[in-house]
């Protein structure tokens, strides 16, 4: 595309997000409504070098993008609830074997098919714990279609510069949506490193000082065993050392924890001092910053809190906000997936819990309503 203004959907701004990143491969499995991403990807991923590879299934999806980014692809898949389930063995695989990879998911509701199609918040949860053991991701919430782009961008890069999974959890509506999408003249793309030394010498998983191990391609002459196995710097398994465990996934673990700075985004909008603070995330806070509006029409002082990362999640600038303000409204399309994250943070007596389970909007008003605010 050339930069400019455009009227589209958020499932085009991903591809366009995917494109400009340097993506080079995606595979897919049908699911509604991600498969409008691959509808996108398929109309103009061949012509601009990518290969699309539709899979049997959505473990077969991100397994073949884990083989992909190893044979030096920048990879991506897309997909919704039930075929997020199936992936979560590899998302696990894919972290153990610090493969950057990317995930784009548009939420629906659950458990299992639910009302099929229908837009939730029901997988943020699922992004951080779905897999088995200790391991760590990046996790974007995008309100918008211009943030389905540029958020999208942020996901590979990420996922490049920290050789881990990285997703874009957006709900149905952002996918469908149609709004104005900027697609601006640079964009600023980040690559994986490459080994420095020559073959003989290389230790796949010997990090650097940033605790990421530079990231050879297959065919390059590098040996590398990669297995989700307990493994040593030399990748090679280690079954009979829990040392050697323990300081792998502490090494998986910390790559992030330690530079979450780097990677927390979030957008406060309102008062600096608030009287009411809104929690919201993706499409609900769209109506959340319309209650913000409201609210200070009305004389009163009052904010949003929009975490634009929720893994890491910006617990430390919430709880900042947070403690000036008498009331912290928490508003979500789903029974409670990040409320408890914000309980940790904030006095639970300061805290009122607005929700909708599945396909019902929240109206402005009744976020300020609901959440015990007149006005």
């Amino acid at each position: 595309m050339k930069p400019g203004k455009y009227f589209e959907s958020g499932a085009w701004a991903a591809a366009m997000g995917a494109l400009a990143s340097g993506a080079t491969f995606f595979s897919y499995y049908p699911i509604e409504p991600a498969t409008d991403i691959a509808e996108e990807m398929v109309r103009y991923g061949p012509k601009n070098g990518l290969l699309v590879f539709e899979a049997e299934d959505e473990i077969s999806a991100l397994g073949a993008a884990i083989g992909a980014s190893w044979a030096g692809a920048k990879a991506f898949t897309s997909t919704s609830g039930p075929g997020f389930s199936l992936m979560q063995e590899h998302v696990s695989y894919a972290a153990m074997t610090e493969t950057p990879v990317v995930l784009i998911n548009g939420m629906r509701e659950g458990p299992s098919t639910g009302q099929a199609t229908k837009a939730a918040q029901q997988d943020v949860m699922q992004t951080k714990w779905g897999g088995h053991g200790d391991y760590e991701v990046i996790v974007y919430a995008p309100y918008n279609t211009q943030e389905m782009f540029d958020l999208t961008v942020k996901a590979f890069n990420q996922a490049e510069r920290w050789r881990v999974p990285a997703m874009v959890m957006a709900d149905k509506m952002t996918i469908l949506l149609m709004e104005e999408v900027v697609i601006p003249e640079k964009v600023e793309v980040v690559n994986r490193k490459r080994p420095k030394v020559p073959p003989e010498q290389f230790e796949p998983f010997k990090p650097e000082e940033d605790l990421v191990p530079p990231m050879p391609r297959f065919g390059d002459g590098y040996r590398v065993h990669v297995t989700g196995v307990t493994h040593n710097e030399k990748g090679v398994p280690v079954s009979d050392d829990p040392w050697v465990h323990h300081k792998l996934v502490k090494r998986l673990c910390d790559k992030i924890r330690k530079n979450r700075d780097k990677i927390v985004e979030y957008e406060v909008f309102g008062d600096e001092d608030p009287e009411v603070l809104i929690f919201a995330y993706g499409f609900p806070a769209r109506s959340a910053k319309e209650a913000i509006k409201l609210a200070r029409s009305k004389g009163m002082k009052a904010a949003l809190f929009r975490p634009k990362t929720l893994w890491p999640f910006p617990d430390k600038e919430l709880k900042e906000i947070a403690t000036k303000a008498k009331k912290v409204i928490v508003v979500e399309w789903n029974y409670g997936q990040m409320l408890n994250e914000v309980l940790k943070v904030v006095p639970e007596e300061k805290v009122s819990f607005v929700y909708r389970i599945g396909e019902i909007p929240i109206p402005p008003e009744s976020i300020l309503e609901e959440g015990g605010v007149r006005i």
